[in-house]
């Protein structure tokens, strides 16, 4: 069911510095140490060409030093841009599960999971003054994926197995982030992302699952799946707006080298472990039998 607003908010603008309400805004982030913070931001690129596994790849060894600059500030602008909407995503989330508590400890406790969330959006805007929304499916089955009423399904789906995902995410941009601030950042973020995922694997565990909300479940973690198997396309994309248009064997070729189906199988085995509950056996199987945990081959990664 569709409302006549949008919880995850990916589009909401912005308003101007000058504004009052942003100047009541500073004033009480600066209350939490937050906007307070003085950040030195460097050029990008925050991640080397090792981190994307770019240094295994012929056509980027072979690029100049500009270019190279330039294909790794586009990987390093996706992941903030993706961390940015994430973060903005979940603060629609926590106040709409605020809305769904049960219980007076659930509803406070989906009040501050709302604070860590604007925390966090506040803290990654230092380094992303003017965010744009890219093409980005991941973040289109986000928007969805919180629209929905179902509150079984919010639990699992975003509490569970991507803020269980993001844990491992997170851990990783932290270790290999150029930038030491905004490593230590991410990495402050470990502790507020595993203490939402805890609580959504122990609400959920308490929760009756019924067949149509496993239904969504299924649908929803197979297309997100696929995603994952499709390897790291944004790299691939990356490579091509900065050295034009790429063959389909030129792109098989920079997949092979990126090695996307070790890649992918590694973190298809974390998402594996991170559906696999008590209480999900069913929506394990149903993905097993599409499928949904095999990487692919590079040439399975064209479309």
């Amino acid at each position: 069911m569709k409302h006549n607003y949008n919880i995850a908010g990916l589009d909401l603008p912005k308003i101007e510095p000058t504004d009052k309400l942003n100047r009541i805004l500073s004033s009480a982030l600066e209350k939490t140490g937050i906007d307070s913070v003085q950040v030195d931001i460097p050029m990008l690129p925050f991640w080397d060409a090792k981190y994307f596994n770019l240094d295994k790849v012929k056509i980027f060894q072979d690029s100049t030093t500009v270019e190279q600059n330039l294909i790794l500030q586009l990987c390093s602008q996706g992941i903030l841009e993706e961390a940015y909407f994430i973060e903005k995503a979940g603060v629609g989330y926590m106040a709409k599960m605020i809305l769904l508590a049960e219980t007076t400890q659930e509803r406070m406790l989906y009040g501050l999971f709302a604070a860590d969330e604007v925390t966090h959006l506040s803290q990654i805007n230092h380094f992303l003054p003017n965010p744009e929304i890219s093409n980005n499916p991941f973040l289109d089955l986000l928007e969805e994926v919180v629209e929905n009423d179902d509150k079984t399904v919010l639990l699992f789906v975003l509490q569970v197995v991507l803020e269980g995902w993001g844990l491992t995410h997170y851990r990783s941009i932290a270790k290999d982030c150029q930038n030491s601030q905004l490593s230590a950042i991410f990495q402050g973020f470990l502790q507020d992302e595993s203490r939402h995922h805890a609580t959504g694997v122990t609400l959920f565990e308490k929760t009756s699952l019924s067949k149509s909300s496993q239904e969504i479940i299924v649908e929803i973690l197979f297309l997100f799946l696929q995603m994952v198997q499709l390897g790291p396309q944004s790299v691939v994309a990356a490579v091509e707006k900065i050295k034009g248009h790429l063959s389909k064997q030129d792109k098989i070729n920079i997949f092979q080298q990126l090695d996307t189906e070790n890649h992918s199988g590694s973190r298809l085995k974390i998402l594996h472990n991170l559906i696999n509950l008590p209480n999900t056996e069913s929506i394990l199987e149903n993905l097993q039998m599409k499928g949904s945990f095999q990487s692919l081959k590079p040439s399975q990664c064209i479309f």
